[in-house]
């Protein structure tokens, strides 16, 4: 019996996820907002934080003006904080109830470790890395019971090429992608999906460019849309459940790194 191109073609392409509820942190600006909105057009349910209430209100405006399928909610708080770390779930406990996917994305940036001072750098950390690790571990006390979910943090290239006068960020984001391959092993057993998106150079309001100069590079195809690595996450979180996507790293193509 022939195979119809059409059902060929679905088989074969991922399915794109839908139903989810989904929390993704650093959800106001950049690739979080990108993701959020993109998830919610999909279908989704998400909730976002952040942590300055303007950008918060642009992109619920965003959203509505999208009329999705799915919901889109906000809170302001401080990752770097135990308390924001519960304001978060307990927010998402009350609007949606279980936990499907986590998206660890809120990051600042920082340059060398010869800029700022112990509490300058203790906050990136805190923020960077313990808050990724305190999700984490609210994100499992809900998935393990069912034995699913996905898990998915943004890292940085930045882990391997180790720029010069970058020193602290690349601390945060080495230590990330090191967590995530030790996690893998842990949660995988147990029904759940972890992955590592690495970009590259991003148009967002960590760059310490204008947006113009941004803009520029991005025609020159040495800096990327947060839309792009959007997409990437859609993709990672679309494959089948037997389907572990560990690690992609996704750069402009005319950035040399």
């Amino acid at each position: 019996m022939k195979t119809n191109a059409m059902d060929y073609t679905k088989s074969i392409l991922p399915i794109w996820i839908q139903n989810k509820k989904i929390i993704i942190t650093g959800g106001t600006t950049g690739i979080g907002r990108a993701t959020a909105l993109l998830m919610t057009a999909l279908g989704n349910d998400v909730l976002i934080c952040g942590d300055h209430q303007h950008h918060l209100e642009d992109t619920l405006r965003d959203h509505e003006d999208l009329n999705t399928s799915g919901t889109l909610h906000g809170i302001i708080l401080d990752l770097a904080t135990e308390e924001g770390i519960h304001m978060l779930f307990n927010k998402f406990d009350n609007l949606y109830g279980h936990l499907d996917i986590l998206i660890n994305n809120a990051a600042i940036a920082f340059q060398t470790v010869k800029d700022g001072n112990y509490s300058d750098q203790a906050y990136l950390l805190r923020t960077n890395i313990l808050a990724y690790l305190a999700c984490t571990q609210a994100a499992l006390s809900m998935m393990e019971p069912r034995g699913a979910g996905h898990i998915v943090n943004i890292g940085s290239m930045s882990a391997d090429t180790r720029e010069a006068q970058s020193s602290v960020y690349v601390c945060s984001k080495g230590g990330i992608q090191a967590f995530t391959e030790s996690l893998r092993k842990e949660a995988n057993p147990k029904g759940i999906q972890v992955s590592l998106i690495e970009p590259g150079s991003v148009g967002t309001d960590m760059q310490p460019l204008t947006p113009e100069e941004q803009r520029s590079k991005i025609d020159a195809m040495e800096m990327l849309y947060a839309e792009d690595i959007a997409r990437v996450i859609a993709f990672t979180l679309s494959q089948p459940t037997r389907t572990s996507v560990v690690s992609m790293q996704v750069k402009p193509l005319r950035q040399i790194i």
